[in-house]
């Protein structure tokens, strides 16, 4: 009986979760005062992707290509503690990004820095996908060279709920990858007020 009461209890605490996890991001109200921040972000993100050591990472990884079967399923089951996932978090960009976000006053709760296939080629925090081609998030700023908003919504690799914004990193004017980066909507909120 005390297992039937636990196993009520979990669920109703995750539906609880669920629904105000929605509630907040649909009633999140993007004012022209924090669409300004939001912009002011972006601008600031895009001399992130222009930095040499982003630019030279993304160089690097376009020559390698992805890792040989690596799909989500795959990507899901490797902790985050390994050393594959770690080698993105500190190799030069990855170290890069995480100056970057301590920098931003808790404004940025993640960045991840893709390769011209999608694919990762460091990250603060392991991201849920290691491939992100095919959703607009990727796809817009490296077809058309221009930053990309996305919605609010819970981001379940950091926890906290997030605007996403990327910009494409460019060598010679072209895109040759992308820079995601998530805003803090809290943080987002105090910098507009």
């Amino acid at each position: 009986m005390k297992n039937v009461r636990f196993l009520a209890a979990s669920m109703l605490g995750i539906v609880f979760l669920f629904f105000t996890a929605s509630l907040y991001a649909n009633e999140f109200v993007m004012t022209p005062a924090i669409q300004s921040q939001l912009d002011k972000q972006k601008a600031l993100i895009a001399t992130w992707a222009a930095n040499p050591i982003i630019e030279h990472a993304v160089e690097k990884q376009n020559q390698i290509g992805p890792i040989p079967g690596m799909d989500k399923a795959k990507w899901k089951l490797i902790r985050r503690s390994d050393p594959l996932i770690t080698e993105f978090q500190t190799n030069a960009a990855g170290q890069y990004l995480k100056s970057m976000q301590a920098k931003s006053k808790l404004a940025i709760s993640e960045a991840f820095l893709s390769a011209d296939k999608g694919e990762k080629v460091a990250f603060i925090e392991k991201t849920s996908s290691y491939i992100h081609q095919g959703q607009a998030k990727f796809d817009v700023p490296f077809t058309t060279g221009k930053a990309w908003q996305g919605k609010p919504e819970f981001d379940e690799s950091t926890q906290t709920y997030a605007l996403q914004i990327a910009v494409p990193v460019l060598s010679a004017g072209k895109p040759i990858g992308v820079l995601v980066v998530g805003i803090n909507l809290s943080q987002l909120e105090k910098l507009a007020n």
